[in-house]
């Protein structure tokens, strides 16, 4: 088994892949595609809006694959947010640019990327952020408390 290589595809990569690096939130965070397409998170919505109303909203911007309105069990309302999924991330896009600040039921809803790659908190400096050091002791600084109680280790100090 050993001798043989096994051939495994390479994904495949579509246009919108290609610039999914500038698909960036408010934050800067790169926007992620889920497993079937680019999903957008629209918050402040009114608690009486329903599908009809988003649907008319947002599917001016593409078309609409799927949309969830989360409700409250106990009075049937919208709990103040929906997401909805496009096929391409143009259409994401769009909704997001076009879609931010627009009134729902007197109410200016916020739209963006539900699922982001988070920025890199130290662009270029590493895991440890650049400190350099291994934090295990290596005699630079003080490395670890010390002991409580312990006699012997202070007569150099």
């Amino acid at each position: 088994m050993a001798d043989t290589e096994m051939d495994i595809d390479q994904p495949e990569r579509s246009a919108d892949d290609a610039k999914a690096g500038d698909a960036l939130t408010a934050a800067g965070a790169t926007a992620v595609r889920s497993i079937e397409g680019w999903i957008i998170i629209v918050t402040n919505v009114h608690e009486e809006a329903n599908e009809e109303d988003l649907n008319e909203m947002f599917g001016e911007y593409g078309t609409i694959k799927n949309l969830h309105m989360n409700l409250d069990r106990r009075t049937g309302y919208v709990k103040g947010y929906v997401l909805i999924e496009y096929p391409t991330l143009e259409e994401a896009k769009t909704a997001v640019r076009d879609g931010n600040g627009l009134e729902l039921l007197e109410q200016k809803v916020e739209v963006d990327y539900a699922f982001v790659r988070p920025p890199p908190a130290n662009k270029g400096r590493g895991r440890d952020g650049g400190r350099g050091d291994d934090r295990r002791g290596s005699g630079r600084g003080r490395g670890r408390s010390r002991s409580p109680g312990r006699v012997g280790d202070d007569m150099e100090d």
